[in-house]
């Protein structure tokens, strides 16, 4: 059996404003649609579901972040996630410039959970608290990648 991942997908309380911070890192928005209809809520088992969605994708477009609002049923309001809960816990973008993409991230109102982390010398990361709550980790390499 063949497997490959396609995207991750979150649910946000604002689509416009999670994609402005997403396409702000560097993220390019693929297309964006409204989903409903009996194969969605067979797909999703939610009845009458109807979703705004965007697919993003990262420059290299190896990877995919799918993201959408719920119309109906209502989005169920949450306490963002911490990094110690169990389910989904966060959603990683490598980036050449940690200084630019937490400016960017501050100019959306988001910043790290407590500061920037340097993990021995290959790595500078941070979780950001990004759109609706969600966690995002941003990490520069310092080192080149060992082979």
């Amino acid at each position: 059996m063949s497997i490959k991942l396609e995207n991750v997908a979150i649910a946000v309380r604002d689509l416009d404003a999670a994609i402005a911070f997403f396409t702000d890192l560097g993220l390019t928005v693929l297309g964006t649609d409204t989903v409903r209809g009996e194969w969605a809520d067979t797909a999703v088992g939610l009845d009458g579901n109807h979703v705004k969605v965007a697919m993003l994708a990262t420059p290299d477009g190896l990877g995919r972040l799918e993201l959408f609002e719920y119309l109906h049923p209502a989005a169920i309001d949450t306490e963002p996630t911490r990094p110690n809960e169990i389910g989904m816990h966060r959603v990683a973008f490598s980036v050449d410039d940690l200084d630019g993409a937490l400016a960017i991230a501050a100019r959306h109102g988001c910043y790290p959970l407590r500061g920037v982390a340097r993990y021995e010398d290959a790595y500078k990361l941070t979780y950001v608290r990004g759109p609706s709550g969600i966690i995002v980790m941003l990490a520069e390499a310092l080192t080149q990648s060992r082979e």
